[in-house]
């Protein structure tokens, strides 16, 4: 659910990928630019960063550091307070979203695996598949 700084600024994720292909999870958003792009008072962003539902990357200085990641969870959360909705349900809401995100990517792997297992039973039956005679003999029951 949040970046526990998982990211520190300096260190580059994804190194030898395209350069022109940014990683979503790299913290490069200062507090003030993060809470413009995401509409917010930065101060803001200090409340939801204490009550648990964001966790930006640290600088070695202890400067936080958003991602664009971070700015799309920021703009979930600002959709549920606009409906209504208070930060310790949004917090469950955010939880169960990336719980349902994480079970379908398990079943996706599983259905893949499934389909996978019955194709390499097939192909072994067609293995032991045995030629049927073509010459047919009727029975007849004998009295």
């Amino acid at each position: 659910m949040t970046n526990q700084g998982n990211n520190p600024v300096g260190r580059h994720r994804g190194q030898g990928r395209n350069p022109a292909q940014k990683d979503p999870a790299m913290a490069v958003y200062v507090i003030s630019v993060a809470a413009q792009l995401a509409g917010v008072h930065p101060q803001t962003l200090r409340i939801y960063e204490r009550k648990g539902l964001l966790g930006p990357a640290r600088t070695l200085g202890g400067s936080r550091r958003y991602s664009d990641a971070d700015i799309a969870l920021l703009r979930r959360i600002q959709e549920l307070t606009a409906a209504g909705v208070n930060l310790e349900g949004v917090k469950r809401v955010i939880e169960l979203e990336t719980e349902v995100a994480n079970l379908r990517q398990q079943l996706a792997r599983a259905r893949l695996e499934a389909q996978d297992a019955v194709e390499r039973v097939h192909r072994q039956y067609r293995r032991d598949l045995v030629p049927l005679n073509t010459n047919l003999v009727r029975w007849s029951p004998t009295r």
